[in-house]
């Protein structure tokens, strides 16, 4: 997990990792879910290492759209649990009427937490 964190937090701050093992040997399955503080970081760690080999493996990064976390999660500590429970995806806010905003209006936005998967 560290070595992933390593290569992956050139693009951001990464607050979360959930490494995928086998149940019985405990040995990595070769993917992990990784999630990024801001989508900026997810979206320039997609465009730069998808396809790049590391350590003579051609890795596979790409955006997952619906984050299942593991089934035994009892050992998480508090802020992987909030994780799992809000999410890291985009998160699109509800459309109502008091919204609608002029071509000419600027409103700073705030970026959601994304994911990465490699």
């Amino acid at each position: 997990e560290g070595d992933v964190i390593c290569v992956f937090s050139q693009y951001g701050e990464v607050v979360n990792i959930n490494l995928v093992r086998d149940k019985k040997t405990g040995k990595s399955k070769g993917f992990c879910f990784l999630c990024y503080e801001d989508q900026r970081s997810t979206i320039l760690a997609v465009d730069n290492f998808n396809g790049i080999k590391i350590k003579g493996r051609t890795i596979r990064v790409d955006h997952v759209a619906n984050y299942r976390p593991p089934q035994d999660s009892d050992d998480l500590d508090d802020v992987t649990k909030a994780l799992h429970a809000k999410g890291c995806g985009v998160k699109t806010p509800p459309h109502t009427s008091s919204d609608s905003l002029s071509e000419d209006d600027d409103v700073p936005v705030k970026k959601p937490k994304g994911e990465v998967c490699s």
